[in-house]
């Protein structure tokens, strides 16, 4: 299965009868604008308050180097936040924070920097969105994940990057991300790579940083070994994510009540025909986006080297 190209240039793969793209484009269908204005506030008028507000609090902070006139960039924190600019404001800070302090993991995060993790299929974005118009993210962390070969911080810091193109897409700011985590093969080996430090920074990422909407993480084929590993995440995780944590095991049919089989690969119990897309050609997809990785990668705190 290989990348193509439309007549502007811009790289999707079909699968099947879907055709799959990083979505840029402003959001019209009735639905998704309905959905928006619902659960996140999203009229004209509040938008249009928010994104000012929101802009002025940035422009007085002098310590953050941040594209203050580029609404999309708002959009991106503003949605999340169901556009109230204070919150906005502290994801937005909580977000370099982060960068800033997590250099290792989090510096140079642009396509040709994290490829291992993506040449060996462990982390796809490719998929037809489920049911609810939400993006699916499929980590594979168990048989196909060598660590000698990619080791956990390259597994991470491709996450990241996947979810980082994820946000740039309005369908999925105001209709969110679910994770698959597919542990089949999960060894004692794997479990020893994760340690208590690590396992609260993830955490911590995903429950006060990251600027997206989580509405749900499936964990499946998961062996009993993976009782030890989740036992190093759970004390860190808070009510609100923890009851967004599904364990279905082999039951395909457990997932299935949560995701329509439309939208899984058929050793999920879905209906995607094969072969499957692979993570190559998703690191392709993202390539194309090189130079505007790398432009995010200039935003953050002055202080740090890595900027400008």
């Amino acid at each position: 299965m290989e990348l193509q190209y439309d007549g502007e240039g811009t790289p999707f793969v079909m699968w099947g009868e879907n055709h799959i793209q990083l979505e840029r484009m402003p959001i019209t269908e009735k639905e998704y604008l309905e959905k928006a204005e619902k659960e996140l506030r999203e009229t004209p008028e509040i938008v249009e308050k928010a994104v000012a507000e929101l802009r002025e609090m940035l422009r007085k902070d002098t310590s953050l180097f941040v594209p203050l006139q580029d609404d999309n960039y708002l959009m991106k924190f503003l949605r999340p936040s169901k556009f109230h600019p204070e919150s906005a404001f502290k994801r937005i800070q909580a977000y370099y924070k982060f960068r800033q302090s997590h250099e290792s993991y989090c510096s140079n995060l642009v396509p040709t920097a994290v490829k291992p993790a993506f040449d060996h299929s462990i982390i796809s974005i490719l998929a037809p969105r489920d049911q609810h118009g939400r993006r699916i993210m499929l980590v594979e962390s168990g048989e196909r994940w060598q660590p000698r070969l990619v080791p956990l911080s390259d597994v991470f810091r491709g996450v990241q990057l996947a979810l980082e193109s994820a946000m740039s897409e309005p369908r999925t700011q105001v209709n969110g991300v679910i994770v698959l985590m597919d542990m089949k093969g999960l060894s004692f080996s794997q479990v020893m790579q994760f340690t208590p430090s690590f396992a609260k920074m993830v955490v911590d990422w995903i429950q006060d940083c990251i600027p997206i909407r989580l509405k749900a993480v499936h964990i499946v084929s998961q062996p009993y070994i993976f009782n030890m590993l989740f036992a190093i995440f759970k004390p860190f995780l808070r009510e609100k994510l923890r009851s967004r944590i599904f364990f279905h095991g082999s039951d395909k049919q457990s997932l299935l009540t949560h995701v329509d089989p439309k939208a899984l690969r058929k050793r999920h119990g879905g209906l995607l025909p094969e072969p499957e897309i692979t993570g190559d050609v998703l690191w392709k997809m993202l390539h194309h986006y090189e130079e505007n990785f790398k432009v995010a990668n200039s935003y953050g705190h002055v202080s740090n080297n890595n900027k400008r």
